[in-house]
């Protein structure tokens, strides 16, 4: 990206028509009481690791916490990698370093890149776990970053690294009953504080936590980010605006430049067929049950990603004004809205139509159909 580029990816949050909303803010009343929780176990814990999305390494930090967590001994879980830009992720692993902080991509998904994450946890450990009978692992961060899908994968590996024995019990893993931590696409799923022992002698225990966001989030790009990643709820900020910022940070990148190859997209040959797929912001996830085939909602989702690109590639190519003029900015991001609606096949006539784009297109984006992102600027060092 070049440094014109850059300048105006920073600006894009100062922008009027990006501020139109005011601060985003989400601080429901469990966050209150869980905050207050998580502080408590936290002056508790030997070590603590605190998850943040790999698309928004900074944004996806609570600073109400950061004081507390620099004293304690913690590791800074990227979660989500395969949703984050690879060429961009090196940069950051420097950064992190640079500031004498622990860090490590990681998919919650993956049982290898979770092992790898529990090699650096006992590593770090090793003196306490000599010293100490029994161990606390705090497992923090603001909502839907992963924090429960970690929680599982541990379990899991635990589970099948020390089997327990005939009478129910190991030696080293104590195999306890517990139900699946709650994994879900929205944030606010997790509520209380839960926790498993996953070794026995030292005894070891991990507590998953509520995700938790500070009660004001002043700066309002950085609450859009953590909009766009799916931390704030959608009602709370409106699918509209979280879909003209990022349309507003792709352009800004150039991004949709990219997708040249995508802007003569036809009309999808299995759409010609009678048995046409509904329209539904459900559709856009592919039915596991059913094998890929011509008329399949794989093939859709492809067709679908292929039209949006192209439709935005050819918006910004055929754009005369200036990025750097925010009136003719906003009249870009109109263009592609509109845009957006015929590569979607959303009737204008429909009175949500823009917000019926607006839930597709943050799909795609969050599902990583639109390409791997990191929409943090990594800091100057």
């Amino acid at each position: 990206m070049s440094r014109n580029a850059v300048k105006k990816a920073s600006l894009v949050g100062e922008m009027g028509f990006i501020k139109g909303g005011g601060k985003v803010n989400w601080f429901p009343g469990h966050m209150a009481s869980a905050t207050r929780a998580i502080r408590d176990r936290l002056k508790l814990s030997d070590f603590v690791i605190e998850v943040r999305d790999a698309r928004i390494p900074l944004s996806s930090k609570n600073d109400e916490l950061q004081p507390l967590l620099a004293g304690k001994k913690r590791v800074v879980a990227l979660n989500k990698k395969d949703l984050a830009n690879p060429n961009i992720m090196h940069k950051w692993a420097r950064y992190f370093d640079s500031i004498k902080q622990d860090c490590l991509a990681i998919n919650a998904h993956s049982r290898s890149s979770v092992q790898k994450l529990l090699d650096l946890v006992e590593y770090k450990m090793k003196e306490a776990i000599c010293k100490e009978p029994t161990l606390l692992v705090l497992v923090v961060g603001v909502p839907n970053v992963g924090k429960s899908a970690l929680i599982n994968s541990i379990h899991q590996i635990a589970s099948s690294r020390f089997p327990a024995s005939n009478d129910g019990r190991s030696s080293i893993i104590v195999q306890e009953k517990r139900k699946r931590a709650t994994v879900g696409p929205l944030p606010g799923v997790t509520q209380d504080i839960a926790g498993f022992k996953i070794a026995h002698q030292p005894s070891i225990y991990v507590l998953d936590t509520p995700g938790v966001l500070i009660p004001s989030i002043p700066d309002i790009e950085t609450g859009l980010k953590l909009a766009a990643a799916g931390s704030v709820k959608d009602s709370v900020v409106g699918e509209e605006r979280i879909a003209q910022y990022l349309l507003a940070v792709l352009n800004s990148r150039g991004t949709p430049l990219h997708w040249r190859r995508f802007m003569d997209a036809g009309t999808d040959r299995h759409l010609e067929s009678e048995d046409k797929p509904d329209y539904s912001l459900e559709n856009l996830f592919p039915k596991r049950k059913r094998p890929p085939s011509i008329n399949s909602d794989v093939v859709y989702i492809e067709d679908v990603v292929t039209r949006v690109q192209g439709a935005l590639c050819r918006t910004l190519m055929e754009f005369n004004g200036s990025l750097e003029d925010e009136g003719e900015f906003g009249d870009l991001i109109d263009q592609q809205f509109e845009a957006l609606k015929k590569a979607l096949k959303i009737p204008n006539k429909t009175s949500e139509a823009r917000t019926m784009a607006s839930k597709k297109f943050l799909t795609l984006f969050r599902m990583g159909k639109l390409g791997p992102f990191i929409l943090d600027d990594v800091p100057d060092q």
